[in-house]
This record gives structure tokens, sequence and C-alpha cells, in this order.
């Protein structure tokens, strides 16, 4: 930025100086010196991209290691032709070089499951993959994401390797294909107590498996997949509030892109879940989707062991569900990959790695042990 606006200065110098240090209140003397010398200083508070010497049309950019005194400063200067100079801090890298240290060096290993139906081209789901690898980053793991065709797990009959993994995420899509797969793999993961992370349509297949298998709802399904289905757990709700109070309508006629639910929306957890204990007292996340757990049938399947742990303030929408009892099951509407940052991660993610992390641990696993998971 600093060479930028340098070279967009149209006034007449010979030539400019940046002086990077660490910190501008160890350059008083060099201040004073240079503005005794008649060189225009401006100071600059924001972190220096630059760092040695380092030369280029007309820019001359000195760091504090080029001299030692405000008289060696000086003698730069005029070897230079220096009329202007600029003082700046050096960037502070100490953050990123944490990162680099922790995703080069991680002292466990977890390896998860990625059941979906765009796996071949894996950069379909890219922001996923990089919210597994920032997770990876904050618990000192390397991640290997494991990618499985749902649609292969629905024509074999083997698991495919799912028993060797130590967490399962089934991501949102679209679409009745592949979903069979998926609620087989989620149900592995439900009785086997593996760790599993749905994301938007895995939340919602999360549901339908629980409603099939454990409230014994025959031939439950989304109206998405199946319009005739006996017990439609989940369906396409046709109005609810927008996050400014605006009422927004759709039917199964309406436009896919324009009648989704769409950015973020504020909405209350419910103290002493898992959900409260990764998020607190509120979840804010982003959404995109357009069919949702029905309501009707919550009850049903909350007095199953199913728990409603978040809920839209407006029309009490599900957006979280978890299964009590369960090491780690959870399913969310929303998508929370979309906020993750190689500095902060997530916390979701970093909840479902630290799960799989002690899943390793139990299944005796190398480069899974109980220390790295102190949330």
């Amino acid at each position: 930025m600093a060479l930028q606006a340098l070279q967009q200065d149209t006034r007449p110098v010979k030539s400019t100086v940046a002086l990077v240090n660490q910190d501008i209140d160890d350059v008083t003397k060099e201040t004073e010196a240079i503005k005794a010398s008649g060189v225009r200083l401006d100071r600059m508070t924001r972190s220096a991209l630059f760092a040695g010497s380092w030369k280029a049309d007309g820019l001359h950019i000195l760091t504090h290691g080029n001299f030692n005194s405000a008289e060696a400063l000086l003698s730069s200067l005029a070897a230079i032709g220096a009329s202007d100079a600029i003082l700046a801090r050096a960037a502070d890298l100490s953050a990123w070089r944490k990162i680099v240290e922790a995703q080069a060096h991680p002292e466990h290993e977890v390896d998860v499951a990625f059941v979906g139906k765009y796996v071949d081209p894996q950069d379909s789901y890219k922001s996923l993959n990089e919210a597994l690898r920032h997770a990876g980053i904050h618990t000192s793991s390397k991640v290997n994401i494991h990618y499985f065709d749902s649609e292969e797990l629905e024509k074999n009959p083997g698991l495919g390797g799912l028993e060797k993994m130590d967490a399962i995420l089934v991501p949102g899509g679209f679409g009745k294909r592949g979903t069979e797969g998926k609620m087989r793999a989620i149900r592995y993961a439900r009785e086997n107590g593996i760790p599993y992370l749905g994301i938007c349509l895995g939340m919602q297949l999360a549901t339908i498996e629980f409603a099939r298998n454990v409230a014994a709802l025959g031939g439950a399904n989304s109206t998405e997949f199946d319009p005739d289905t006996p017990h439609p757990v989940v369906a396409l709700i046709t109005e609810w509030l927008d996050r400014t109070g605006r009422i927004e309508k759709r039917t199964d006629k309406s436009d896919l892109g324009g009648t989704m639910r769409l950015g973020s929306q504020k909405c209350p957890v419910e103290p002493g879940t898992l959900a409260a204990s990764i998020y607190g007292a509120e979840v804010n996340e982003r959404h995109r989707h357009r069919y949702e757990v029905n309501n009707i049938y919550v009850p049903q399947l909350e007095a199953k062991g199913y728990k409603v742990s978040a809920r839209t303030p407006s029309e009490k929408l599900p957006e979280m569900m978890e299964l009590p009892g369960h090491p780690f099951f959870i399913g969310v509407q929303f998508h929370p990959e979309f906020t993750s940052t190689p500095r902060d991660g997530h916390p979701l993610f970093k909840a479902f790695v630290a799960a799989a992390l002690r899943q390793r641990a139990r299944a005796q696993r190398p480069g899974g042990t109980l220390s790295v998971v102190a949330a």
C-alpha cells in the first residue's frame, strides 16, 4: 500500500525513503535528524510491507539495521539524495508464523469421512475443506479428508472404509441423488458413536434417518425428494420473515434461487446443550436453503431423544439439532464454513475435530491423544 501511494505521488522529489522499524518510539533521534536535514518526513503507523534495503523507481527503503546512529542514517540519506522520508513499523508476522508452524508440524492427526455426491471435483466443497484445515491448525492436528461418494454407498453393501474413520461429515446439497447413501453413513455414525457433523442438507438427512429408524416413522422423507411421503419431516415452508421483518413467500413452483432463506440470522441457543458449549447463548450464521425441518414432527422426534438446540426467533424453525448421550452428533441448518479463518478457525469445526481426536484415542489409533483437546 505504501509503495502504491508513493508511486502515485506527483510531487517533484528526487527520491523517497521509508524507514522501517519495529517501534516508532525507538527512532526519535533518527526522526529529529531527518527533520533537521530538511528532508520531509511522513509518519506512517501502518505495518510496512518492506524489509531490508530495496530500490525501484526512485524509492529507497532502509531498515533500522542499516544504521546505528542518526549520523549513519543521514549519511545513508545523503548518499541516495533523499528528499522524502516515510517512517513505518515493520510488519508483525508472529500470528502468521504460528499458523504456518502449526500447519507444517502437527502433533496429531485425524481421518474425517466427507460423504457427498460432488466428490470428484473436490473444490466443490472448498469452503468446508478449508474450515476443516483451519480447525486442524487450532487443534495441532493434521486433518486427513477422505471423500466418500454417497451414490457408491447406496450401491454397495459394504461401508467402503467408513469404519476406519474418526468422524463423519455430510455437507449441504440439492436433489435426491445420493441421499440414501448419505443416510447410511449418518446411521453408522449414530449407532456407533462416531462424531457426526451435518451441514444444511446434512442436518435434514440426519432428521430423516432418525425419524425412520428411531422414531419408527416409516417412509419419512423430505418433500424435496418425495412429495408424497407419508411423513414429511422435512418440508418447504411457504411463509417466513426475513431478517428485516419483511414477509417472504415461496411454493414448490417458485424460482429456486429467489426463494431461498439467505443471509445471517441471530438465533438463541438452548442452555445446557452441545450447541451452547460451542456457540454460547446465541448463534449468528449464514443460510442458503429452501427446505426446513417440519415443526409438526419435532415433539415426536424429541420424545425419542432428538434435541432441537436452536430455533429462529420468529418462526421457531429448527436451526440446530443434536443427540444427547452421543459423543458428538450435531446438525446445523446454516453454513458455518463461510466464517472460518486460518487465524481464528471456527468454534464448530474446532469442536468437531476435537471430537474426532477423542474418537481416535478411544479407538486406539495412532495420532489421537486426549491431551490436545482441552476446549
